[in-house]
């Protein structure tokens, strides 16, 4: 009869086994040492249109190199398109990536935001600061305080707000989601391999995210350590990413980094983007 004291030997014999072989030992670089690999741990939110799909080349480039990878799709957007509503706004999407830290007790990450994800990862970093290891804007929108996705970056006058929100809207004639734009407005080729790819998963977008202010009432991601990264081959049109890349390279507590690719970088360069990402 096997007892609980034989499961209990056996299971210490296999745990033993495990730990003296040579491929347990290996670090991160392929070298032996004492030690198990050490692990970092990266959350990237997707923008606009997109979905967790899209960092597919990147999340596998993160994982062979050892580290664990979150890829979460934000409610109403790709497999998770089925729940549009109009009632998803700026503050549902803070709270998909405030959940995937709480259930998968995420902490010491490093927080990476695309596009409008940048609006998310602001408002996540209010409020869980303390387990962020350092923030990364792809791209990305920087907002302060009270700000739309339409009113964050260079200063533009009233109407010219009101001309931008007038143009999401017929983007969303049912008033509830813009529709999509095709691959080549967001940097990637039409000859490029992934064109057709991110055609067919890209989805309508939620309009009320781009129009909910933002709060920040403990100064967003101010304070922690943040890198901004600008796509500039090209550059995305009428966005305000090459604004913000320029007033984070005047700030000492910025990193600032251009990458010579589309705004899709993690399509269209994730081995340099990946690079980049392994670096923090």
């Amino acid at each position: 009869m096997i007892t609980r004291r034989h499961m209990i030997s056996a299971a210490a014999s296999i745990s033993a086994a495990v730990l003296a072989s040579p491929a347990w030992a290996k670090s991160a670089t392929g070298e032996t040492s004492g030690k198990a690999m050490r692990k970092t741990r990266f959350l990237l939110v997707h923008g606009a249109w997109h979905g967790g799909w899209c960092w597919r080349d990147v999340a596998a480039g993160l994982r062979e190199a050892g580290h664990e990878v979150f890829t979460p799709t934000l409610t109403g957007l790709g497999e998770r398109a089925h729940l549009l509503s109009p009632e998803i706004g700026l503050q549902t999407h803070v709270d998909d990536i405030l959940a995937v830290i709480r259930f998968n007790e995420l902490e010491d990450f490093i927080l990476v935001g695309h596009s409008y994800g940048g609006m998310v990862i602001s408002g996540v970093a209010d409020k869980v600061r303390d387990k962020i290891r350092h923030i990364v804007y792809l791209d990305a929108a920087l907002p302060r305080d009270g700000e739309t996705m339409i009113s964050q970056g260079a200063p533009r006058s009233a109407d010219m707000l009101a001309a931008t929100e007038q143009q999401l809207r017929a983007l969303a004639p049912e008033g509830i989601a813009m529709q999509a734009f095709p691959p080549e407005f967001l940097g990637i080729p039409k000859n490029h391999p992934g064109y057709r790819w991110v055609a067919r998963h890209m989805t309508p977008h939620p309009l009320k995210t781009w129009l909910d202010p933002i709060a920040l009432p403990n100064g967003g991601s101010a304070g922690l350590p943040r890198t901004y990264i600008h796509c500039n081959a090209p550059v995305l049109p009428n966005s305000s990413f090459g604004w913000h890349y320029d007033q984070t390279s005047k700030d000492i507590e910025w990193t600032s980094l251009t990458l010579a690719t589309g705004h899709d970088a993690m399509v269209t360069a994730p081995h340099a983007l990946t690079r980049i990402l392994r670096s923090l």
